[in-house]
């Protein structure tokens, strides 16, 4: 084809590509079903995994949970069966009314189950040794959320090395293998949804977080450039969606404080509001989700100014040194345990 034309064609097709992002704005895209498939969930056992579960499990998506901590892993795990139990008594019900009304039964759902596996998603190994019990215990995985994430709380010079290796493994590698144990089964039936619960953190960066922002940004580079090759090889049945919130009231991050005159207008984000933004987006096949939409914003005016402006702005929000209340909590609380401790 004439390179001209083949211009004139892309111009098209990217114009176009906009009136449809701008016909999702007005009308919402119908949400896919997961019934009856395989999700599974690193970081299950609290925070945003924990409501990832539950969210999956009202859509009667069987869940494969994955943590680190097996005490709280189960109980995310009784959690997810309380609803299921709750969505069998529902079916029943529906089935003896439909018995009663003389019209075709309706059979419950009875198969919805829960499996727990404590995998360090830090440790390749661990990883896949755990990722093959689940293909021989439960079946292949066709939902895999990302979400497992840690941080230090530590200025880059007093962080031990440590500290920020873990970090970055369970940040980003870990992603890779997850990644690498599940992709080949989506890839051969052309379906499943690679999800990456990164944050705006990966998009844009702050002082006092070196090796958060970069394991989030490595992890935001990851999902992209999977997403490019998945489109590359003609594999549009597998979605892919990257989650950025901004600072998630979840504990994490406790102390974490933007100047006060501009809190009331960006408060830290509820976690159920998250997660729900974050369900949809997956659930309509949308690329990406940034909550709030400012964030959107915000990263592109990081990319336009110039540095400088971006610092003024930066200070004049208060999110220059926003993340030094919570590391100075995080030392303060270390300090305590050392003495608790004797050490």
């Amino acid at each position: 084809m004439n390179i001209l034309l083949e211009f004139f064609v892309v111009t098209f097709k990217v114009l176009w590509a906009f009136v449809l992002a701008a016909a999702k704005w007005l009308v919402r895209p119908k949400e896919k079903s997961v019934a009856g498939q395989v999700c599974l969930i690193t970081g299950a056992g609290s925070g945003l995994g924990r409501l990832f579960a539950l969210e999956f499990a009202r859509r009667r998506a069987l869940l494969v949970l994955w943590d680190i901590n097996t005490q709280s892993n189960e109980e995310t795990a009784g959690m997810v069966r309380h609803i299921y139990r709750e969505i069998s008594e529902e079916a029943a019900a529906a089935a003896h009314q439909a018995a009663g009304d003389g019209e075709e039964e309706v059979l419950p759902h009875c198969n919805l189950q829960v499996y727990t596996y404590t995998c360090d998603v830090s440790k390749r190994e661990n990883v896949y040794l755990t990722a093959e019990r689940v293909r021989q215990e439960v079946g292949e995985v066709s939902v895999l959320v990302n979400n497992a994430g840690v941080v230090s709380g530590h200025h880059l010079l007093e962080c031990p090395d440590e500290l920020i290796e873990r970090t970055m493994m369970v940040n980003c590698h870990a992603h890779f293998w997850t990644t690498k144990a599940f992709l080949p089964k989506m890839l051969e039936m052309n379906h499943g949804h690679i999800v990456t619960v990164a944050s705006s953190l990966g998009l844009f960066s702050t002082a006092g977080v070196e090796d958060y922002c970069a394991s989030k940004f490595g992890a935001v580079g990851f999902h992209e450039s999977l997403s490019h090759e998945l489109k590359a090889a003609d594999k549009d049945g597998i979605k892919t969606t990257l989650v950025c919130p901004y600072l998630v009231d979840t504990g994490m991050f406790r102390g974490c404080r933007i100047r006060k005159e501009i809190e009331p207008f960006l408060p830290p984000l509820k976690p159920d509001y998250c997660v729900k933004q974050a369900m949809r987006a997956i659930l309509t096949d949308q690329p990406m989700i940034c909550t709030p939409r400012l964030m959107y914003m915000v990263t592109f005016m990081k990319s336009i100014l110039p540095f400088e402006a971006v610092v003024c702005m930066y200070r004049f929000l208060g999110a220059d040194k926003c993340m030094y209340p919570f590391i100075a909590q995080r030392k303060q609380a270390t300090n305590n345990n050392e003495a608790k401790n004797g050490i």
